[in-house]
Order: C-alpha cells, then sequence, then structure tokens
C-alpha cells in the first residue's frame, strides 16, 4: 500500500507542493479531488456530514477519519471524546499534529479493546466493506465495537443513476455482482495506488444487510442520491 492518500495530506498540512488527487473507478473516468477539500471545517461540510456531527453523542470512534476533519470538529467543538482511525499512518501523523488527542493507525477489523457509543463512517461509509460477499464480515467487527444503546452513523450513494437507461427506464447494470461494487483508484504526483474494492450501497441493500446482523436502520437524511443512515442494535 503506497499511501498515496495520506502522502497528499501530508504534503498540504506541511506545504510541501501538494496537487490535487486524482481518483479513478470502473465505472467513470479520472476526477480531480482538492486535497484541500479534505481540511474543510464544519461550515464547508454537505448536509449529511453536518447531520452526523450533529447527532453524535457519548464516545465516539471515527473509522476513516483521513485529515481528522470531522474528529476534530467533535472534540473541539462538541467537547466529545474521540479517536481518530485509519489504516494511512500518514493521515494519522497528520490528524495528532492537528492536535487529535486520540489516534489509531489500524485496520478497523484489527482494532479491539473498546466500545463506543457513536461510531462514524462517512465520505461514503460503505466503502470500506469492499463487497456484499465480506460485508457481514465488518458489521459483526462493528456490532463488537458498539455499546448496547449505542449508534453507528453510515453514509452512501446509490449509483445506479451511473449506468445508462433505455426509453422505458430500465437500467442497464452488470450481469454479475451487484452493480455498487466497484475498483477504486488512486493517483497523485504521477504516482498510482493499486486499486481497492469499493461498495456503494442502496439504502434497501444496507438495509437487508444489517438487518442480517441484529442491527435495525433509519434514514435520517437524503441528498440527491446520498443518504445518511443510522444503525442501533435490536
Amino acid at each position: 500500500m503506497k499511501d498515496l492518500m495520506g502522502q497528499a495530506i501530508s504534503d498540504y498540512f506541511h506545504n510541501k507542493n501538494p496537487e490535487d488527487l486524482q481518483t479513478e473507478t470502473s465505472i467513470s473516468e479520472l476526477d480531480e479531488l482538492p486535497v484541500s477539500y479534505l481540511f474543510r471545517d464544519f461550515e464547508e461540510m454537505n448536509s449529511i456530514e453536518k447531520k452526523a456531527l450533529t447527532l453524535s453523542s457519548g464516545k465516539v470512534l471515527d473509522i476513516g477519519a483521513g485529515a481528522g476533519s470531522h474528529s476534530l470538529y467533535l472534540q473541539n467543538e462538541r467537547n466529545l471524546d474521540v479517536t481518530a482511525l485509519d489504516i494511512s499512518p500518514k493521515s494519522i501523523e497528520v490528524c495528532q499534529l492537528r492536535g487529535i488527542r486520540k489516534t489509531v493507525n489500524q485496520n478497523m477489523l484489527e482494532f479491539s479493546g473498546e466500545t463506543f457509543d457513536t461510531i462514524l463512517l462517512l465520505m461514503n461509509g460503505t466503502g470500506i466493506f469492499q463487497s456484499l460477499i465480506v460485508i457481514d464480515i465488518y458489521l459483526k467487527k462493528l456490532y463488537s465495537l458498539l455499546n448496547e444503546n449505542g449508534q453507528i452513523l453510515i453514509d452512501s450513494t446509490d449509483i445506479i443513476y451511473m449506468f445508462d437507461a433505455d426509453e422505458d427506464g430500465g437500467v442497464y447494470i452488470p450481469a454479475e455482482g451487484y452493480y455498487g461494487e466497484i475498483d477504486y483508484i488512486v493517483h497523485y504526483k504521477a504516482d498510482t495506488e493499486d486499486p481497492i474494492k469499493w461498495l456503494y450501497l442502496d439504502f434497501n441493500t444496507l438495509k437487508n444487510a444489517v438487518e442480517n446482523n441484529g442491527f435495525k436502520i433509519e434514514k435520517m437524511i437524503t441528498e440527491e442520491n446520498s443518504y445518511l443512515a443510522r444503525i442501533t442494535k435490536r
């Protein structure tokens, strides 16, 4: 793992000639992601992020914390006990330098020893599940990390709109697998990360998966094709 996302975050924070990230997927062309976007404050966040941060309470685990913007807001503005977790060592280093008091550089599947009142998975939080084939592994892990009366706040996008439709409204989607399972590729400064599996989920598919793993779910807010869901133990 080259950690290009973390390298971009580090370059931006240390002002070492940062460049925009470039991303592409197996169903979309190259797109630019300004690194500054990962450092935005609360007022610059979208309605889904703002709703999630407003709903957060108690002891919080921010999974996939990135540059730490969500964790920083909850720690400094909401005075919550927050742990920022990310698989990227450079991202976690920046989180620490930005003042986040509790950080973990680890894969969420390997993290243990604590439980939380709120678990955050934002910026297409379902992506970390990779595929419907292994989603149960991740949901069981989340169940073990969540306090009995806790909540998971997670967002995703139904990407059915990205596929061609016929005159009758039917959509041409892949014959095999689930249409939200894609390959995601990051480019930075002429270097390229190996493709990773990334999962976009429509709400009903996520609902079926979480209910099969001892949870209940409710949709909290929608924004165009994206939504924020609140998941709790049954």
